[in-house]
C-alpha cells in the first residue's frame, strides 16, 4: 500500500510544485525559517530531477520514529499476551488430556470441542490485533506522506526541480540529486510527531 500511495504522492508533488511556481508572484513570501532549520535544510545545488528514499524519509523522520516506537511497543505487548495465553492453554490442554481417561467419550467430546472453539477464538483475536497493528502503520505512513507533500513541493521549487522520484524506481543517478536528508530536516521542522491513534493528523 505504501508503494502505491507514495507513487501517487510523488506524482502529485510535481504538479504541486508547478502550481507553486505559477502562483509565486501572486502570493506573499513565506516567513523565513529559523536559522537552524535554514542552515540544515538549505539546498547546495540545483537540479531538475531529484530523488528521495521513501523508506528512509518515513523511518528517519521524527514522525516515523515516533510511529515505529509506538507500534513496536504495542507489538511487544501483543507478543507477551500471546506467550502468556499459550502457556495457559498448554496447561489447560494437559489437564484436559488427563481428564480424558476418567470420562466417557460422550462426556469428553463436548469438553474437548469447547476447548477447541476457545483456542480458535483466541487465535482469531490475535490475528485481528496483528492486522490492526499493520493497518495503523499503513495509516501513519499515509498521514505522513500526505502531510509531507507540500514540504517536498517547496523543496522542489527551491532547487528548480520539475520531478521528484523514489530511488527504488531509478536505475542510475548521481548521489548529489538525493535530497532525502534535506527533506527529513525540513519535514521534522514542519510536522508534529506521530499522533496517537484516533487523534487528528498533523497539519502541513
Amino acid at each position: 500500500m505504501l508503494g502505491r500511495f507514495v507513487a501517487a504522492s510523488l506524482l502529485a508533488i510535481a504538479a504541486a510544485a508547478g502550481a507553486v511556481g505559477a502562483n509565486a508572484q501572486q502570493t506573499a513570501p513565506a516567513p523565513a525559517p529559523p536559522a537552524a532549520e535554514a542552515e540544515a535544510s538549505q539546498p547546495s545545488f540545483q537540479s531538475q530531477v531529484l530523488t528521495v528514499n521513501q523508506l528512509r524519509l518515513f523511518e528517519e523522520s521524527d514522525f516515523g520514529k515516533s510511529s515505529l516506537t509506538r507500534l513496536e511497543a504495542d507489538s511487544r505487548t501483543l507478543q507477551a499476551e500471546i506467550r502468556q495465553i499459550e502457556s495457559d492453554l498448554e496447561i489447560e490442554e494437559r489437564l484436559l488430556t488427563e481428564r480424558r481417561a476418567t470420562l466417557s467419550p460422550a462426556d469428553f467430546l463436548p469438553i474437548a470441542s469447547a476447548f477447541d472453539d476457545k483456542v480458535e477464538k483466541i487465535r482469531a483475536s490475535w490475528g485481528a490485533k496483528d492486522r490492526d497493528l499493520k493497518r495503523q502503520r499503513e495509516e501513519d505512513q499515509q498521514t505522513f506522506f500526505q502531510s509531507a507533500v507540500p514540504v517536498l513541493a517547496e523543496l522542489m521549487q527551491d532547487m528548480g526541480a520539475v520531478m521528484l522520484l523514489d530511488q527504488g524506481s531509478v536505475i542510475l543517478s548521481l548521489d548529489r540529486v538525493d535530497v532525502t536528508d534535506i527533506a527529513i530536516d525540513r519535514i521534522n521542522a514542519r510536522l508534529a510527531i506521530s499522533p496517537e491513534p484516533d487523534t487528528p493528523a498533523p497539519k502541513p
